[in-house]
């Protein structure tokens, strides 16, 4: 998985949720997972682009 591969990298935690188990979570993302958010905001849908995360998560 690339966000814990880039997580172990970079010394940050994540914390994975699914849709399935949170309705307003899959009314939002249903058709965009993968979709990673950090600090609450989206970074990637669809895609996660490890060299994009390094940058994010190393600021």
């Amino acid at each position: 998985m690339i966000v814990a591969q880039v997580c172990a990298e970079t010394g940050s935690t994540f914390n994975e949720l699914s849709v399935l188990d949170d309705e307003a979570l899959f009314d939002a993302y249903w058709e965009k997972i993968p979709v990673l958010l950090i600090d609450g905001a989206v970074h990637d849908l669809w895609r996660v682009d490890p060299e994009r995360l390094r940058a994010a998560l190393s600021r």
